[in-house]
């Protein structure tokens, strides 16, 4: 690994740790199951948020509004305004009927 220091001491290295987050991300005309990777000092809400047009998505599967499989890939990259809700899969809770 690589570590490089500005003048002020400023460490850089080219390793950017990041957390897995497995989601599932309804957008505009499919759903979308696969993983977006978040700093660890950040929140997923905090990487939806983030300036950046798209997001990557690896191991993703895409899927039709009737839940048909149309794609899988290793990457996707979606872009954020296509998104209309994000669900991180860790979080989901059964229905209590």
């Amino acid at each position: 690994m690589v570590t490089q220091f500005d003048d002020k001491g400023k460490i850089f290295t080219q390793v950017i740790s990041k957390k897995p987050y497995t989601v599932i991300i309804q957008t505009t005309h499919q759903t979308i199951r696969g993983t977006i990777h978040v700093r660890p000092t950040e929140r997923v809400i905090d990487e939806i948020n983030n300036s950046a047009k798209f997001i990557a998505v690896t191991e993703a599967t895409v899927m039709d509004p009737d839940g048909n499989l149309l794609y899988e890939s290793n990457f996707v990259t979606l872009n954020r305004d296509q998104i209309i809700w994000l669900l991180p899969v860790d979080e989901m809770q059964a229905n209590k009927d």
